[in-house]
């Protein structure tokens, strides 16, 4: 079994209304959350976050505006998925992304990953994602917008 690195992204997909994208997890129904994903190998943090946003939205991020939004998280990993990790490997951190489109778009999830899709106002997506980062990210939102990096 090939584990994950305890490297990833979080990909905080918006609209210039700031409506945000959130996906619930098929492994945890009722845990919402914006798009993640680790590291493969030693691609790009860049590249982690256009291949993650493809698989999980079908969505195509070079077409919008993508910002590395210059922070890290550095969070206990749940011990329901250290079994993903190498043994002894507790931490994770995670780079945070936004993803600007002009309006809501359909999306594809991807079934194995996530059972549904939800376009929330900027408070509602914040009060939904199950994740304290998740949340403190969307809560950014509207100071990312205004300074970008």
């Amino acid at each position: 079994m090939a584990y994950k690195q305890p490297v990833s992204i979080l990909a905080v997909i918006y609209t210039t209304a700031q409506e945000v994208l959130l996906l619930e997890r098929a492994d945890h129904p009722g845990y919402w959350q914006s798009v993640t994903g680790s590291r493969d190998g030693e691609e790009e943090l860049r590249d982690t976050v256009i291949r993650e946003v493809a698989e999980e939205t079908g969505l195509t991020p070079q077409q919008y505006t993508l910002h590395d939004w210059q922070y890290q998280n550095v969070y206990e990993i749940y011990p329901h998925w250290r079994h993903r990790y190498a043994p002894g490997v507790t931490e994770n951190t995670e780079h945070v992304y936004g993803l600007e489109l002009p309006e809501k778009v359909a999306i594809k999830i991807a079934p194995r990953e996530h059972l549904q899709y939800a376009w929330l106002p900027l408070q509602q997506a914040a009060d939904k994602c199950f994740s304290p980062s998740n949340r403190a990210a969307v809560l950014q939102l509207p100071q990312r917008r205004q300074n970008p990096p």
